[in-house]
């Protein structure tokens, strides 16, 4: 049922379809059963963008990527090694490497690509990095978002495919 009306949904040009959409995530988010999830989500999509806006130049923190990476397993797979490999992470490298990958915008592929160097990174987490400063950009990159769009494939976590789901969601939303 879902998915037929994410199909639904994806086929219509009608604004208010999608608005409606929009305005039933939390409840959606907190549906989901996931412990700590509405917290975690409430941080990334209210907080989290906030304090990258206030940072000139813009850069992340360690403990910031990691609660990314957070945010994310707990919207779909936690993958542990991947959180492990994320907090080895040297604090002065994310920072270094956020700095860069930020700077990058509007760059399609820059900014994951290098934000991709970090330990524990794909295009995933990258993305849900450069989602908070650049959402119009730089869309999340969800597992269940990329099975709804048409064409596009099986899913495949790698930068080739995030930019072909990337393009997709903007031409949709344009």
């Amino acid at each position: 049922m879902a998915t037929r009306q994410a199909n639904k949904l994806w086929a219509s040009d009608d604004c208010k379809n999608w608005e409606e959409a929009l305005a039933r995530y939390p409840e959606v988010i907190v549906a989901q059963g996931v412990r700590d999830l509405s917290e975690v989500d409430q941080w990334y999509r209210a907080e989290f963008p906030r304090v990258l806006a206030s940072r000139n130049p813009a850069y992340i923190t360690r403990e910031e990527l990691e609660q990314v990476t957070r945010w994310k397993m707990k919207r779909g797979v936690w993958r542990e090694r991947n959180r492990l490999l994320v907090i080895g992470n040297a604090p002065a490298l994310v920072k270094q490497l956020s700095r860069e990958a930020i700077a990058a915008v509007p760059d399609p592929r820059r900014p994951i690509a290098i934000l991709s160097q970090l330990a524990g990174v794909g295009p995933a987490t990258a993305s849900g990095v450069m989602a908070a400063c650049r959402p119009e950009l730089y869309p999340f990159f969800d597992e269940l978002v990329a099975n709804q769009i048409p064409d596009l494939g099986p899913v495949a976590f790698t930068a080739a495919y995030y930019q072909r789901y990337a393009a997709r969601l903007r031409e949709r939303a344009a």
